[in-house]
């Protein structure tokens, strides 16, 4: 591999990308059927990438109890799970798998983006046990011809002496484990020259932790990904947003729908996986925010691109003994406009009573149907919510871009924030 590029499919053109997809969705569906689970999540006919709105969204917050109650893959798997390379158990608990192809988890990607290459030697503070959060960078890096050092995310005085001897060139890990390891060096006065690349996922990386990095003169990128879905999306270059794996269709939808919104508005990410046939991933949305981007990355490749993890799409709240859910309040808005509006229910609390209103974005905000639109809503929440409520027609775009749907303000205090 001598090329910037990982492989041709990284430079394709928006046809020839929508092209391949499109075929390479209607063979994981044609597998699938073979399931009656996926098969009956299939309410349309797919003859484009925008019909793949005829499938039924699947909720990652639903998997664990739909395996607790047939486990270990809830029947959703179409081959059996002895023929599986692995089976993981990640917090939830929620069982995951990997197959035999090369490059599964798709992460070779990732990291050849961030340069690592053959005779790098790689510090994987991954952990290698329950979770496959080892073995997918352990994996990429092995493509890659790099040289890998099993480390796992403890032991920090060991780790900072291994790393010295072996003179270690990479790590893979969260960016705070990383940080940990470079003030140990610090304090124990050992020389990590040698470090000069990272790929972080995992955690958050904040500003001040960048900053630390690049005054290491440490190289780094982000990319993330998920243990039930592998590489989602990938950094390629400094403040260039997330580039999509090529082997993915990802959907921005309103949280609690399986509706897609405009570009750069904040949104769950849904994420389809073109090429495991082994337990299909088809529509499944991650419970994760974020947006698109305009435009095309820098560095040449052309697949679409969003800003990164910006948040969790599970806004479940619970109002005087009753919970309320985004999908809730986009029944709300469908049986009131039969249409695809973005509405926020804002949850307050006021003199030992909890208040609600819905603010709906709605062109009518300032016509005389105003008062019976919202005597409407209310109606309709009182139904669904089992719940009084109030509401109010706002202008477009007159509502944070943030993703939420449900926004608890209520202040219950330092005893109760867990």
């Amino acid at each position: 591999m001598n090329s910037i590029f990982f492989d041709k499919l990284e430079t394709r053109s928006l046809d020839q990308r929508e092209s391949e997809n499109l075929a390479k969705l209607k063979n994981l569906l044609f597998s699938a059927q073979k399931n009656d689970i996926h098969k009956n999540r299939i309410k349309g006919e797919i003859k484009s990438l925008v019909d793949i709105k005829n499938i039924e969204v699947f909720r990652k917050s639903d998997l664990t109890q739909k395996q607790i109650e047939n486990p270990p893959f809830a029947s959703l798997n179409l081959k059996p799970y002895n023929t599986f390379a692995h089976i993981y158990r990640s917090p939830g608990p929620i069982y995951d798998l990997d197959g035999y192809d090369e490059n599964w988890w798709r992460f070779a990607r990732a990291l050849y983006a961030a340069n690592f290459k053959r005779g790098d030697i790689v510090q994987n503070c991954f952990s290698y046990h329950f979770t496959p959060a080892g073995l997918m960078f352990e994996e990429a890096a092995r493509i890659l011809k790099c040289t890998v050092f099993p480390a796992g995310g403890e032991n920090s005085e060991a780790q900072v002496d291994i790393m010295s001897q072996l003179k270690t060139t990479c790590f893979v890990g969260i960016p705070d484990f990383l940080r940990i390891l470079l003030e140990k060096a610090e304090e124990k006065k050992i020389d990590l020259s040698n470090l000069k690349k990272a790929l972080f996922s995992g955690g958050p990386l904040f500003p001040n932790v960048a900053d630390y990095f690049k005054n290491k003169n440490i190289e780094f990128y982000q990319c993330y990904g998920t243990a039930d879905i592998g590489l989602i999306a990938y950094e390629a270059s400094e403040n260039d947003g997330m580039i999509i794996d090529e082997d993915i269709i990802l959907e921005i939808v309103r949280p609690g729908t399986g509706d897609p919104i405009k570009e750069g508005e904040v949104g769950e990410v849904v994420v389809t996986v073109l090429n495991n046939f082994e337990l299909p991933i088809i529509r499944f949305a991650t419970g994760d925010l974020s947006s698109f981007l305009s435009g095309e990355s820098k560095t040449g490749r052309t697949n679409k691109r969003i800003k990164g993890w910006l948040g969790r799409a599970d806004q479940t709240a619970k109002v005087r003994g009753m919970f309320i859910q985004p999908s809730q309040v986009n029944k709300v808005l469908i049986n009131c406009f039969k249409s695809n509006l973005k509405g926020r229910l804002t949850i307050s609390r006021e003199n030992n009573r909890d208040n609600m209103i819905l603010k709906v974005e709605s062109d009518l905000f300032n016509s005389s149907e105003k008062i019976n639109l919202e005597k409407k809503i209310v109606e309709e929440m009182k139904k669904i919510f089992n719940l009084r409520g109030e509401s109010e027609l706002v202008p477009p775009n007159s509502l944070p871009n943030d993703g939420k749907v449900i926004e608890d303000i209520r202040n219950f205090g330092e005893k109760n924030e867990n």
